[in-house]
């Protein structure tokens, strides 16, 4: 696993994740394989891990991408540090927890990431907070008792990751300008709810394109259905690529 580099290294095809949510490892794979070199990784989530396990996550890794082990941690300390112990085993690139877990969780998070990587002779993964669903809405998080806006939650929850120890969040592009004066500069934000024009844009409420999210400031992508759902994914990841260029 390399180590990560800074935003202004990043070429604009490795702020790429591809989301490779299908519970098809054969799928998967002829995905990965067609967008190998093209994008910077893949996420393997909830759908991919609990039809295919680590085994299939090991597959996928094979390829040679960085990963993004997507499976949000959300547990007591200890049951969460024997998670991201077990997740280390993959070679994560980055993987990620819920940061409204709390503090201990996530201190408890960061350190059996450096321990397991220490162990291995090898870089710590990326160990990234989730503040809240780009799904959810005002009205939705006041149904579970947040009558906030979801800004107000994710700046909440972003600055309780980063005193925890995390070195970043997942967030609405929409977010981000206003992240990156409570986080400062060097904290990774990885933006999912990605839709370029050409796209539908599906379940998710809070979207932007591709290039728009890099112009706000946002560190990795996580795109899905654009790419994954198209004719020809290739051509899709290369139009986004393209568009991220200025092509």
């Amino acid at each position: 696993m390399s180590e990560p580099k800074t935003s202004t290294q990043l070429l604009p095809n490795q702020r790429i994740f591809v989301a490779l949510d299908t519970p098809d490892v054969g799928r998967a794979l002829e995905l990965a394989k067609s967008l190998k070199g093209l994008v910077g990784g893949f996420k393997l989530g909830k759908e991919f891990f609990t039809a295919c396990g680590p085994e299939g996550a090991r597959q996928i890794s094979a390829l040679g991408m960085p990963l993004f082990i997507d499976l949000k941690f959300h547990d007591i300390p200890n049951t969460v540090a024997g998670a991201v112990r077990s997740a280390m085993a993959l070679n994560p690139f980055m993987l990620n927890v819920h940061a409204s877990g709390g503090r201990a969780m996530m201190q408890a998070a960061v350190q059996a990431a450096r321990e397991a990587a220490a162990a291995n002779g090898a870089h710590r993964a990326l160990v990234i907070g989730v503040t809240v669903l780009t799904s959810l809405s005002r009205s939705d998080l006041a149904e579970v008792g947040l009558d906030i806006e979801p800004l107000e939650q994710v700046l909440r929850l972003g600055l309780l990751a980063k005193e925890s120890g995390l070195d970043g969040v997942v967030c609405s592009a929409k977010e981000v300008v206003a992240l990156r004066g409570t986080v400062g500069p060097d904290f990774k934000l990885v933006v999912p709810g990605i839709r370029p024009d050409w796209a539908s844009k599906d379940d998710q409420k809070r979207v932007v394109t591709p290039r728009d999210a890099i112009d706000l400031g946002a560190d990795y992508l996580v795109i899905g259905r654009p790419i994954t759902g198209a004719d020809d994914p290739a051509a899709a990841a290369r139009r986004i690529v393209e568009e991220l260029s200025g092509a």
